[in-house]
């Protein structure tokens, strides 16, 4: 298994674990160990991970950190551990600092079990730095932090290496903090640098308010501008069909604007870039195809399956404040104010719920009639596969693209259902499993006929193949 799918694994847990650890023991157990058995150090070695390191401080004696991770029998890394609820803003490293000047651990990391910071001694040797220069959140994954994570595993460590990157690190990241604030509330030497590009008059005080409010809207377009450009192009991308076939472009937007007799409809640069968001999050759930988009006066309809009886969302963006409409089983709307339009992240798992929802009990035309059926045999890519049962189809195409892609199959761990994952190296975690075979991973047999086929077309789609590669035949 690649790092970044063992962190995507321990990140998967952990929602439904919080809710249980109550103590900072059970953070340590439940959370910090698997992370730094992810990062390929054995906790059970003690020659590599030992917890309650001694660190005698002074005149203090049998001062304990809370992991020592060792290499050639010397500190690498220590851990200081709270509670999974503590907040790590108000929580101080002043433990972790006394520790890090008395050993030859270089970094110092300060968890909760979902946020780490990595601290060094960056600005003076021997001393820890009051910030960290590295931050990873397990509930906030960005993957172009996982490459910095990896190199604080076991196979990857060389402490030249990391404190090499450590500083630009560290200095990017404040600067990232200064934009972000510069861009929420510009100071005046900020409004100044760009009003003296623009402007060649006097800068009186009602000129720098004017500014002001100009350089805050300029900023939030161009970063705005930015993301929907991002957005469209992984949207819109070049997608091998399979080994030594040409590689060609295929759009996969589907755009439908309702304008009203008489009504003048303009879908703003801020919905579509809702609308991207609204796919991009849905993409590994379903086939992004079927997400589309209708334009009304007073709001923005995303659906499924280009059907106004299954409303994904509704985007509210004509008012000076945000509303995200969000539905659920029953069709009710409740309305949940955003700031920020990439605010529609959080609200991931209701999307997914109300699609998995439509999928379960009001099936898309081409799976709709394998309700209360008996299957015969399936075809993929104009092969021909016997099988007595829904539950082996599902079983078959899990082999076949096993077989075909050994090295990407573990992918199918990122196929999850409302509750509970599809597949999982766990099987404790599902209903009624079974071990795919050639793997350690299994699989929930427990579904509907609509959701196997369903699930089926996304296992291949996941490999390269098109939804309608596959075909079922019933009895």
């Amino acid at each position: 298994m690649d790092f970044i799918d063992k962190i995507r694994e321990l990140a998967a847990r952990i929602p439904n674990q919080v809710e249980h650890i109550q103590t900072e023991e059970a953070t340590k157990n439940a959370l910090v160990l698997p992370f730094i058995t992810a990062l390929g150090y054995n906790v059970f070695d003690p020659t590599e991970v030992v917890p309650e390191f001694t660190a005698d401080v002074g005149t203090k004696k049998g001062e304990k950190v809370d992991y020592a991770i060792l290499m050639n029998g010397k500190p690498i890394i220590l851990f200081e551990c709270k509670w999974c609820g503590s907040d790590l803003e108000k929580e101080h490293a002043s433990q972790l600092y006394r520790y890090f000047s008395v050993t030859d651990g270089r970094f110092g990391v300060l968890t909760n079990g979902i946020i780490y910071r990595f601290y060094s001694d960056l600005e003076k040797q021997n001393k820890m730095d009051d910030k960290p220069f590295f931050e990873f959140n397990m509930l906030d994954i960005d993957e172009s932090l996982v490459e910095e994570l990896k190199k604080f595993t076991k196979s990857s460590f060389n402490l030249d290496s990391i404190l090499t990157t450590a500083s630009e690190l560290k200095y990017t990241k404040e600067i990232k903090r200064i934009i972000e604030e510069q861009t929420r509330d510009p100071s005046d030497e900020f409004v100044k640098f760009f009003a003296s590009q623009v402007y060649s008059g006097r800068m009186t005080q009602p000129v720098r308010e004017q500014f002001y409010q100009i350089t805050k809207k300029a900023l939030k377009q161009f970063i705005n501008d930015k993301i929907n450009e991002r957005l469209k192009y992984a949207l819109v991308e070049e997608r091998v069909i399979s080994e030594g076939e040409m590689i060609r472009n295929e759009p996969i937007e589907q755009i439908i604007i309702e304008k009203q007799p008489g009504e003048e409809i303009k879908t703003t640069e801020e919905e579509y870039e809702g609308y991207y968001i609204v796919k991009t999050i849905l993409r590994s759930f379903i086939d992004p195809k079927r997400v589309t988009i209708r334009d009304v006066k007073s709001y923005c309809n995303v659906l499924l399956d280009n059907n106004n009886r299954k409303p994904i969302c509704r985007l509210y963006f004509n008012t000076t404040q945000k509303y995200l409409g969000l539905f659920d089983k029953n069709k009710n709307e409740r309305s949940v104010p955003i700031n920020y339009i990439d605010d529609i992240f959080k609200y991931s798992d209701d999307l997914k719920c109300i699609v998995e929802y439509y999928d379960e009990n009001f099936p898309a035309q081409e799976i709709q009639g394998f309700r209360g059926t008996n299957v015969s045999s399936f075809e993929l890519r104009g092969v021909k596969y016997e099988v007595d049962s829904w539950r082996n189809l599902l079983l078959k195409v899990c082999e076949i693209m096993q077989t075909s892609h050994k090295d990407e199959f573990e992918q199918v761990l990122s196929l999850t259902g409302r509750k509970r994952p599809y597949f999982t190296k766990n099987p404790d975690e599902l209903r009624s499993s079974e071990r795919i075979k050639g793997t350690d991973i299994y699989v929930e047999i427990n579904l509907s006929a609509n959701t196997i086929v369903k699930l089926s077309k996304n296992i291949i789609i996941l490999f390269g193949y098109n939804e309608e590669d596959l075909s079922v035949e019933i009895k």
